[in-house]
């Protein structure tokens, strides 16, 4: 059976967006109605074998029409990396700029701090407020 209009407008927008509700207020002009109702009703068209269907052919001509892998992405910011190093005026801020490209496109970009020590003395919690504010006017002074 087809897709009516509306359910392939549906379609496009979660292909384009990735959010059921926000597909749904779009093709269903439902920007009136309850989170929930939305949300369910989105889902319970997520949940139609035409509409899965219909998505699953509009996310493999994506894929298919744009071609772009992870390690082309990061080929190519190996060679604009490699190109401002051999410069003629070697241009370090490019250089970094292209190396952080390849840490956040492969997730190696975030910072994590452990705020508790290992036996929990030192948890946030567990500070003693006088003693931060000790710390903070001899930083000051």
């Amino acid at each position: 059976m087809p897709l009516t209009q509306k359910q392939e407008n549906f379609c496009l927008k979660y292909v384009e967006t990735g959010n059921a509700s926000e597909a749904y207020r779009f093709a269903y002009n439902a920007e009136n109605m309850k989170p929930e109702t939305v949300w369910k009703r989105a889902n319970e068209l997520l949940s139609n074998g035409a509409v899965a269907g219909r998505v699953s052919e509009l996310k493999e001509s994506h894929k298919e029409r744009h071609q772009i892998t992870v390690d082309m992405l990061l080929q190519e910011l190996e060679e604009n990396r490699q190109a401002a190093l051999q410069a003629e005026t070697v241009q370090a801020s490019a250089a970094t700029a292209a190396t952080m490209g390849k840490a956040k496109l492969l997730g190696l970009d975030k910072q994590v701090i452990d705020h508790t020590s290992s036996d929990g003395s030192m948890s946030p919690s567990a500070v003693d407020p006088s003693l931060v504010e000790s710390l903070a006017n001899k930083l000051v002074d």
